[in-house]
């Protein structure tokens, strides 16, 4: 199969890039050598430039080995986007330790499982998420728990008056004084006066990162990420911000660097540029990234589409001054149309969509944002990406233009492979081509577009229904402001299609109208024959619509009849 996209990349966007052999790390050390008074991080109004940034980053990783963490050793960082997490994973990361990404949402349960299977015995957490750690902790291998506060960073007045705030919210907690715990301005000071040596042979293919899946499909896997995959996909993707100026750049950080997207594309990828990173501890209300936006007046805006969503059907997003937007792309979830034109309309920036995994670091495709882009098509590859669409039968026949199959991709930023998955591996990763589990489609002229995930596929009377392609139609509906497509069980079809959806403030709307709607814009058998109102959906908290847990809602109202 030919690759069309070769001729569609701006001039010298496909070469080979220049990785330079370097690990992770060395994009704060380059970035602090080169502009060492440039503000590194916004939080809050608190600020860091990256001189600053860079010696307490050094503190903590010569404190980690000076409390034994020897390379290869797996550290846990169980923290939203605050200064403390990129010191404690670029620290981890030069004391030669493979970082853990822990989503602070995680229930008991869920971080034991990660603990556990990750071999972590280090862990840097909120103090207010101690009482969860607490309770797993003996049930796990670690030895050391590091805690540290919201207030820290914050600027001296609202430093001071943190503790009244928690006070009042109820957010305050309490470690004994004999708790087995380690602060986290404690260590950077002894780490300040430590006389340790830092690892020197620390190489791209070492591992520098155990991500685990979001588990919207399944059991969460951990896919090992070397730091030579993590600097490729930072340079990939600056490949794209082709005017981006070193030093001048403000990135809004609201996407969770716990999740390799938001790891990515905008702190690694805010590094690689030194530009300022606005650090936002969680992307909600929407109140808060308005006023973030024009306070701050960011020009990369890296998101997902329900921060996109819910910024366009704000009741007061023309009160805001959201003219600092310029460029963004959207990922973790599929952008709708009508989303991203009314988001451009607002800001006069350029959002674009793009596309990426996991196991791929993540990103793999984007719209350009100079160049042409398709509405609905996740765009072109990445510089040194190479892509197949296979047949879904066997996944050896290459197919060619709008034929639809399995989306695989080769290059720089793909996994090794899933931490102690030997099976899971070899369904995965054959003969160096990564099968991503989506089915796809490629046009005449190499733009990719995402049909579907293979396991969301719906099968109804014997056609194959693809829940994007009915939310597509249900997102064009004005009163309906966010839906989700599964397949449910039917004694006739084998499955039919539920709908389940979120009206705009303010609006009503019958079953029979959505319906009806749907059946205007598809073939009759696509067309969902229930249709659910809520008032939210489930989701990840990166943004992503958790299909899986509307399906086992369903599964259960079935079994209980």
């Amino acid at each position: 199969m030919t690759q069309p996209w070769l001729n569609k990349y701006p001039e010298g966007i496909r070469h080979s890039l220049d990785y330079n052999g370097r690990a992770l790390h060395a994009f704060l050390d380059e970035a602090a050598a080169k502009y060492p008074e440039v503000t590194a991080t916004y939080f809050i109004g608190g600020t860091l430039t990256y001189r600053e940034l860079a010696q307490k980053t050094e503190s903590f990783a010569k404190v980690l080995v000076d409390l034994g963490v020897k390379k290869g050793d797996r550290v846990a960082v169980m923290l939203p986007n605050m200064p403390q997490f990129i010191i404690a994973f670029y620290g981890l990361l030069k004391a030669g330790a493979i970082g853990v990404p822990v989503n602070p949402l995680y229930t008991e349960r869920e971080l034991e499982f990660q603990l556990n299977n990750s071999g972590a015995e280090t862990i840097i957490a909120l103090d207010i998420l101690y009482p969860r750690i607490e309770k797993v902790r003996k049930k796990t291998s670690l030895k050391n728990v590091v805690v540290t506060k919201v207030g820290e960073y914050l600027p001296w007045h609202l430093r001071m008056l943190y503790p009244l705030k928690e006070k009042k919210e109820g957010t305050a907690v309490k470690i004994s004084a004999d708790a087995d715990v380690l602060w986290f301005q404690d260590l950077l000071e002894r780490g300040a006066k430590a006389s340790v040596a830092l690892p020197t042979d620390i190489k791209p293919e070492d591992i520098a990162l155990f991500q685990y899946t979001g588990g919207t499909t399944g059991t969460s896997k951990g896919a090992v990420l070397t730091h030579g995959n993590l600097v490729a996909n930072a340079l990939q993707t600056r490949e794209w911000f082709k005017d981006a100026k070193e030093g001048q750049e403000k990135v809004l950080a609201a996407i969770p660097f716990f999740h390799v997207y938001g790891m990515t594309v905008a702190m690694n990828l805010g590094i690689a540029i030194a530009a300022t990173l606005v650090l936002m501890p969680r992307p909600t209300p929407i109140d808060d990234v308005l006023k973030t936006i024009q306070k701050t007046k960011p020009n990369m805006f890296p998101g997902v589409p329900t921060l996109y969503v819910g910024i366009i059907n704000h009741p007061d997003v023309k009160k805001y001054d959201l003219s600092s937007i310029t460029a963004c792309i959207s990922g973790a979830a599929p952008l709708p149309v009508e989303v991203q034109q009314k988001f451009e309309e607002i800001t006069g920036g350029t959002l674009v969509e793009g596309y990426g995994l996991t196991e791929a670091s993540p990103v793999t495709h984007a719209n350009p944002l100079y160049g042409e882009r398709k509405y609905g098509s996740i765009g072109l590859p990445l510089p040194d990406t190479d892509v197949r669409i296979r047949d879904l039968e066997t996944g050896e026949k290459d197919l060619g233009p709008d034929e639809i199959g399995e989306l695989v991709i080769r290059g720089p930023q793909v996994m090794t492979g899933y931490w102690q998955k030997p099976e899971e591996n070899a369904r995965t990763i054959r003969d160096g081509w990564l099968y991503t589990g989506d089915v796809a489609k490629m046009d005449e002229d190499g733009y990719f577009y995402i049909v579907d995930r293979l396991k969301d596929m719906i099968i109804a009377g014997g056609y194959n229904i693809y829940p994007r392609e009915v939310e597509e139609v249900l997102y064009e509906h004005p009163k309906v402001l966010e839906a989700a497509v599964v397949g449910v069980p039917d004694e006739y079809r084998g499955e039919t299609v539920k709908a389940f959806v979120v009206l705009k403030e303010g609006e009503t709307a019958t079953e029979e109208e959505i319906i009806n709607f749907t059946k205007e814009h598809l073939a009759k058998y696509k067309a969902p024959k229930v249709v659910e109102f809520r008032t939210e959906l489930p989701k990840s908290l990166v943004g992503k619509v958790l299909r899986r847990k509307l399906l086992e809602e369903e599964l259960q109202k079935a079994e209980a009849k």
